[in-house]
Order: C-alpha cells, then sequence, then structure tokens
C-alpha cells in the first residue's frame, strides 16, 4: 500500500474517537443539537457499536415496573447504600474525588430519568429482572440486595441499535462524517487545548465483525476541530497491559487467560492520553470474571464467554476444596478472584470448577454475550417463552457448548466424571473420593426447608424471588441424585474483561490534565473514563452499570462539548 502522506483537515465541530457506545451517545447528542461530528474509529463499519454489540444487554435501573410487578421492593436509597459498600472509595482527596459524585449522579440516573430516557430512544426491557452480584454476604457490604439487572429486547444489539442509526441519519444529513480504518496515534493539544488528532490510515478489511483486522498503514491523517471526544475504550484484550496493571491485593495474574473482548480494546487511546499529559487514575482497578469458558466457535483470538450462573452449582478449587464464603456462584466475582490469586497452594493453578446436574444447567445456565442469546437479541418473545420458561432442556447455545466446548465434561456418575475432569489438565489434581464427601455433606442438607449451608440457604432464599423460581433457580435437590443426572463438570478460566480506572473527568466529562484541571476542549467518556470521572465503580461492579456508564458518561460529554463549542 502507498504510504504517501496525506493530510485532510475536516471541518468539524467535535472529533469523536471511538464508535462503541459512548461515542455514538456522544454523537448523537452532538448531531441533535446541530454540531458537526467527526467519529474516527480504528475498525471498519463492521465494527460500529463496539463492545457493547457483543453484550448481553443488561442495565442497572432502580424502582422500575418490572421490578415492582415481581414483588421488589427497591429504592435510591438502597441502591446507594449498596453501590457505597461496593465501591469501598478510599481515594476520596485525590483518585476517588470525582468518581465518588459521578457514583451519585449515576445512581440518581438510574433511580430517575434513565429508563424513560431509554424508553424514548425505543429500547424496551424484557418482563424479568435479573439478580446480579448478589455479593459478600453483609447489609454494608459489596453486592445488590435486590435484583436490578434488567435486559433489553435485542440485548446489546438493541442497547447500541438505536444510536447506530442515529449516526447513520446524522450521516445522510451532513452533520456526521465516518473515519473508519483512521487510527488515531496523537492527540494534538496547543496552548492547553484540544485541537485535533493525528493518525495512521489503515489498509481496507472486509472481515466480519469482531475479527482481529490488519493493522497494516496506508497513509497517514490529521483532523481539526473545537473539542475531542475520547471513547476508545479499555484494555481486556491486551494481556500484558492486564498483567502490568494487576493489583497486588488480587495476588498474582493467572499465566492463561481467555478474553471477553474484541482484539480491538487494547489500550492505545489511553497510554496515548497519558503520553499527552491526560490524568490517568485508579488504573489498578479491574473487573475480571471467574466463570470464563473457551469458546467453541470463536470470533476473536482467545475468544471466551462467561457463564452467568443460577446460585445451585458446586465450586471447587483447582485441588477438589469447594470454595469458602462468598465465594459462590453468581455472588461475588473480585471476592472469588482474589481467592483463587491469593491462596497459595492454587495460585499456580488458572482455573476453578463447578460440579452440577443436568437439572442445575437447564434452568440456570445463562451465557454472556448477544450472539449466545438469539431468541433475546432477535426480540422474538415467543422464542423467549418457549426456550427459557417452558422449555424442559437448556437453550441451545447452553446445550452446545456442554455438548462441544472444550471445558465441559459428563457423565453418569462422579467417578467418571472426576476422571474426565482430571484429563483436562495436565496431571490430576482431584481426588474423586474427598469430592464424595464434600457433595455427600452437601446434600445432606437439602432434606428440610431450612439448613446450616450458606449455598442451601441462598439457593432457598433465591427462590423466594419470583424471577428466580420461574427462570433462574431449580429447586434444590441432591447432586449425586441419578434422576437430576447426568453430573456435568465445567473446567473455568479467568475471563478478561473491564477497566474500572481510567481517565478522570469531571461531571460534564471533561478530561483531566496531570495538574487536576480540565484540558481545555477535551472529554473522556465510556470505559476510557472508568465509566465516568475515572472509577465510577470503585473497587466493585453491581452489574448492568457498564453499558449504564457508556450512556450516561457519553450523554454528559455530549451535551456539554455542544454547549461548549456553540
Amino acid at each position: 500500500m502507498s504510504d504517501e502522506r496525506a493530510v485532510a483537515v475536516v471541518d468539524a465541530d467535535v472529533i469523536v474517537v471511538g464508535g462503541g457506545l459512548s461515542g455514538l451517545v456522544a454523537a448523537h447528542e452532538l448531531t441533535a443539537r446541530g454540531r458537526k461530528v467527526a467519529l474516527v474509529d480504528q475498525e471498519s463499519a463492521a465494527n460500529l457499536g463496539g463492545q457493547a454489540y457483543w453484550s448481553f444487554g443488561g442495565l442497572f435501573l432502580v424502582d422500575t415496573p418490572e421490578q415492582r410487578r415481581l414483588g421488589v421492593k427497591d429504592s435510591a436509597e438502597l441502591a446507594w447504600n449498596d453501590w457505597q459498600g461496593s465501591a469501598q472509595f478510599d481515594r476520596l482527596e485525590d483518585e476517588d474525588s470525582w468518581a465518588v459524585r459521578w457514583a451519585r449522579a449515576y445512581v440518581d440516573f438510574a433511580a430517575g430519568e434513565k429508563r424513560s430516557w431509554l424508553d424514548a430512544h425505543g429500547i424496551k426491557f424484557t418482563p424479568m429482572v435479573g439478580w446480579a452480584e448478589r455479593g459478600d454476604l453483609r447489609a454494608d457490604g459489596h453486592g445488590n440486595s435486590v435484583p436490578r439487572f434488567h435486559v433489553a429486547w435485542g440485548t446489546g444489539t438493541g442497547v447500541v441499535g438505536p444510536f447506530v442509526r442515529s449516526a447513520q441519519r446524522a450521516a445522510d444529513e451532513g452533520l456526521l462524517t465516518f473515519h473508519h480504518r483512521h487510527q488515531v496515534d496523537e492527540l494534538v493539544i496547543q496552548d492547553g487545548a484540544a485541537t485535533g488528532v493525528r493518525g495512521t490510515v489503515l489498509a481496507e478489511d472486509s472481515s466480519p465483525r469482531g475479527v482481529a483486522s490488519n493493522r497494516d498503514a496506508a497513509g497517514s491523517f490529521e483532523l481539526t476541530a473545537q473539542a475531542v471526544v475520547l471513547a476508545g475504550g479499555g484494555i481486556g484484550a491486551n494481556h500484558d497491559l492486564v498483567r502490568a496493571h494487576w493489583p497486588k491485593r488480587l495476588g498474582t495474574a493467572p499465566k492463561n487467560m481467555v478474553t471477553g473482548v474484541p482484539e480491538y480494546v487494547d489500550g492505545r487511546l489511553l497510554q496515548i492520553s497519558d503520553a499527552a499529559g491526560v490524568r490517568l487514575v485508579n488504573r489498578d482497578r479491574m473487573w475480571h470474571y471467574t466463570e470464563g469458558i473457551q469458546n467453541w466457535n470463536p470470533v476473536w483470538p482467545g475468544h471466551g464467554i462467561r457463564i452467568l450462573p443460577g446460585p445451585s452449582s458446586m465450586w471447587f478449587d483447582a485441588l477438589g476444596r469447594r470454595l469458602p464464603d462468598p465465594c459462590l456462584p453468581g455472588y461475588d466475582t473480585l471476592g472469588t478472584l482474589k481467592h483463587l490469586r491469593t491462596t497459595e497452594d492454587i495460585a499456580d493453578h488458572d482455573h476453578s470448577w463447578f460440579i452440577l446436574t443436568e437439572k442445575i444447567i437447564e434452568k440456570e445456565f445463562a451465557l454472556s454475550g448477544s450472539e449466545q442469546n438469539p431468541d433475546l437479541t432477535s426480540g422474538d418473545r415467543k422464542a423467549v417463552l418457549r426456550e427459557r420458561i417452558l422449555s424442559k432442556g437448556a437453550t441451545g447455545p447452553v446445550e452446545a457448548f456442554k455438548n462441544r466446548g472444550a471445558d465441559f465434561v459428563v457423565a453418569t456418575g462422579l467417578d467418571e466424571l472426576v476422571a474426565k475432569m482430571n484429563g483436562l489438565t495436565d496431571r490430576p489434581l482431584l481426588d474423586a473420593a474427598s469430592l464424595r464427601g464434600q457433595i455427600e455433606a452437601r446434600d445432606l442438607q437439602i432434606a428440610n426447608p431450612y439448613s446450616k449451608d450458606s449455598q442451601v440457604q441462598g439457593i432457598r432464599n433465591s427462590r423466594r424471588f419470583l424471577g428466580d423460581r420461574l427462570s433462574r433457580t431449580v429447586a434444590p435437590h441432591r447432586i449425586l441424585d441419578p434422576a437430576a443426572g447426568p453430573l456435568i463438570g465445567v473446567k473455568l478460566h479467568v475471563l478478561t474483561r473491564k477497566t474500572l480506572g481510567g481517565i478522570q473527568t469531571d461531571l460534564d466529562s471533561r478530561a483531566l490534565g496531570s495538574d487536576g484541571r480540565p484540558i481545555d476542549g477535551l472529554y473522556a467518556v465510556g470505559e476510557a473514563a472508568g465509566f465516568g470521572g475515572g472509577g465510577v465503580h470503585g473497587y466493585n461492579a453491581l452489574e448492568g452499570t457498564f453499558l449504564g456508564g457508556c450512556l450516561f458518561s457519553g450523554r454528559n460529554a455530549g451535551r456539554a462539548a455542544a454547549d461548549a463549542v456553540a
């Protein structure tokens, strides 16, 4: 390809770097106010919508009609108590100074205008509300006290779609120009103000959505504008950066991880911003799942899928010991990660195990991702009812993983199951007799409607919520009951996903410089901004807050930038 330099000065009011959800929302707010936008992205048009397209489409909402119909009593007060207990903000004089203000504003948004604003954009929700991230079992600690995970019809595609269509309409009207395959290499900051970007024009690439694209240079570019919005995402696909920022409190990073985001989530724009004097904070805070499995039909390199588990599977470490509280399925993501990575005799192993029954997988297993939920993604109400409520089997995608996934084994008896599980590791680590003793002890707790076993208590508590009883929590039963079988073992990996820290911003999404003051004309949104303020979640997320953070920060930035360039 030609390497000749071609400088294009674009007459735009605002440059938005990144075509994911937060960038698209910012662009929508700008073009709705008549501002001209240059939307710059290193990927092709096939990837418009970014990571959010691949998501399950869950959104954190408070005190909604969906909750009330299911008997859930929620409030802004309860949600804010949960958020503070989860975030554990401890850098209030510095790195958390804006994050805590963003957190308060976001909870108010989730309990107020958010649902009506989404509805105005045509985003509708399924009637079921999920109880994600149930927490560390303390009233003032981490976790959701009540179900708040609202799934959009269309999953991630249903959340992204309205803003993709808005950008396309704006392009037709001459208000937005797409610059696909334009890789930003430098922020242009002159006299303390952001005035544009420079970078490399990449060679055309016709790869399907999510597939790794080439980085062959075909030229160079420069764009100028009155303001720049940074929406370049996080570091989840760059394992070197994940390991570089892995915090000591979580022990050592695994030698091998699966990747929950496309390869373009590489952290480049964060590094470029840092080099330009933009302030990055809380880089040691990140969000990685412990229920990752290898995708039998991968789209991007190392593609992993997260199991969204109900509460009934038994969870064991690599040596076959049942995990302690609060390391229960669906409870405390980072608490479980910390246990697995800091316990000395298992830290050298990068995996753990679920042991469950056919009854459990049929009702309790869901998979993250729009492509893993075709009924919800298509918006086919009848298919959802048929697949998730009336069906006696697992959903089609779950069944495909059970039959074809490299991490699944199935057997009629425990000895056979353990032998197959040992076959998935370099050397046998599991003892069938030890596992049998632990499972039998748990099974003895099933006979009564009360129990001293915290997981069994959690199962019964879950079924007191109508939504879980209908679709997400199977009736308590013995794991070793042949009538509930066959038995299933699932090898679980750490799955990289989200950056919780990032560019520090004020409540207008203005990016701060190294001196702690806003850089004129520079904004940051979405994961690049730690979803707002450089770390709105603090140390822990409550789920449904990543898409919501993209929406909220993109909205704030678009509105503020529109006013600033008027």
